[in-house]
């Protein structure tokens, strides 16, 4: 039952972020495009690493799963 009940929320924020992007590209229209993500473009190349986006991703993904954790139990 508890596994099920994460699935569902999981599910949720993951449709609520669809709809966002959908709807509202203009509030994440900065991500991917931030001092430190490493973007090469050649003739035929294009290579694109996305440092500092995932640095942030990480700590945001971090913080919120500490404070589910805390919550939970």
């Amino acid at each position: 039952m508890r596994l099920g009940n994460t699935l569902v929320a999981i599910g949720i924020v993951v449709v609520a972020a669809g709809v966002v992007l959908r709807f509202a590209p203009w509030l994440v229209s900065w991500f991917g495009r931030l001092p430190g993500d490493i973007r090469i473009e050649r003739d035929t190349t294009r290579v694109y690493i996305p440092v500092t986006s995932m640095i942030l991703t990480s700590i945001g993904l971090t913080v919120l799963l500490a404070v589910i954790a805390r919550f939970r139990g």
